[in-house]
């Protein structure tokens, strides 16, 4: 048996231990809205949000989706707002990934 709340917040206990018990349901997030564009690391594509209540609040209606393929251990994805530059904090350690994207992938995405 599946219950929600108001915010859209699911909870059905499963006997597989894989599955979590507790989910937003599909009308909660962001969708894909067009094509999945590659890139040579990659893919992106742009998100638009749907129309769910809120849990933060201040949501960005349009988002654009990075993956990057880096290493067969290591997938890297981030989440912009392609109408807004925003400050991010530099890392010492962690340059751009300016590669190709890794084959025989120890992960699915």
């Amino acid at each position: 048996q599946i219950t929600c709340n108001l915010r859209g917040c699911c909870w059905s206990p499963q006997s597989d231990i894989s599955v979590p018990w507790c989910f937003f349901s599909s009308s909660h997030g962001y969708k894909v809205d067009g094509s999945t564009r590659s890139t040579q690391a990659g893919f992106e594509t742009t998100l638009t949000r749907l129309p769910s209540p809120s849990l933060f609040g201040n949501d960005i209606n349009t988002v654009l989706l990075t993956g990057e393929y880096q290493t067969p251990n290591r997938f890297r994805f981030k989440i912009t707002d392609p109408k807004s530059q925003r400050f991010e904090v530099p890392h010492e350690n962690v340059q751009s990934f300016t590669g190709s994207a890794a084959s025989n992938l120890n992960y699915k995405v």
